[in-house]
């Protein structure tokens, strides 16, 4: 395999079953509590609005509890990820909720010609999207196809200074690039973001890194009108191992002093 998605859809679609399995995505708090919202879609639940009625789409969807978070908040929603097995997970998931949702397989450069131009009156995506692909300015256009005049972009990730980072032996390394190159970083890494057991094969994922400025800046080339940035000092995950602290609602934080570090921001467009 030489082919960047072929290599990246290989690892996720071998740690589908490990994910759903996991405490960590509340699969089971889905299916027992009609209310239950993903950790994610609560935390931006303020900024989010009201969404009952609108036509949505989340790219790169995984195993769908943000998804459907949203469909329970009152959107239609649609969802879309390269992972076959993720969204055979998140259609199933959908199902046994009685939720009106669908799914779909395609990488997420082909969501126009799969799922419709000027369709959607949101687009969402979130935490841990943006790094599996290479091109920033064309993912916002892909964004601006999808949405119908009027319609808003709402993004959630995790924030390029962070990921320029690495935590070793305690102490925080500059060690990965801000911005957007050509080439990907490689990484060769077993294992997961969720605690499993499980032994995995496919271990080599190739990221890239985009830099705020840059990604504000394709989305304003691709013809959205830039709303708001806000900046936090959380992030849904540990991003720094040993240095960070969670809180009840699943964040996490730099045990000292985090406002030193902006670990995820929420950035939101229209198309005029």
């Amino acid at each position: 395999m030489t082919d960047y998605r072929e290599i990246n859809r290989a690892s996720w679609d071998e740690r589908v079953p490990a994910h759903v399995a996991s405490p960590s995505y509340h699969v089971a708090s889905f299916e027992k509590d009609p209310s239950y919202l993903s950790e994610v879609v609560r935390f931006d639940l303020p900024r989010l609005g009201d969404i009952s009625g609108l036509r949505g789409v989340h790219l790169q969807c995984h195993i769908g509890t943000d998804t459907l978070s949203l469909a329970r908040l009152g959107a239609r929603m649609s969802g879309l990820d390269f992972s076959p097995p993720a969204v055979e997970a998140a259609q199933g998931l959908a199902d046994r909720l009685g939720l009106e949702a669908d799914f779909h397989v395609a990488d997420v450069y082909d969501a126009v010609e799969v799922l419709g131009a000027s369709t959607y009156d949101l687009v969402y995506t979130g935490i841990g999207a943006l790094c599996w692909i290479p091109d920033i300015n064309r993912w916002a256009q892909t964004v601006a196809g999808l949405l119908k005049p009027g319609g808003r972009l709402f993004l959630r990730e995790g924030h390029p200074m962070l990921w320029a980072l690495e935590s070793i032996a305690g102490k925080v390394e500059l060690k990965y690039p801000y911005f957007e190159m050509p080439e990907a970083t490689v990484f060769d890494e077993g294992g997961t973001y969720v605690e499993t057991d499980v032994e995995f094969s496919a271990n080599t994922t190739h990221d890239w890194n985009h830099g705020l400025g840059e990604t504000i800046t394709a989305v304003q080339n691709a013809g959205l009108v830039f709303d708001s940035l806000a900046e936090h000092d959380s992030a849904p995950w540990c991003g720094l191992d040993g240095l960070m602290t969670v809180d009840g609602a699943g964040e996490w934080r730099l045990t000292d002093n985090p406002e030193r570090l902006a670990a995820t921001y929420t950035l939101q467009a229209h198309k005029p």
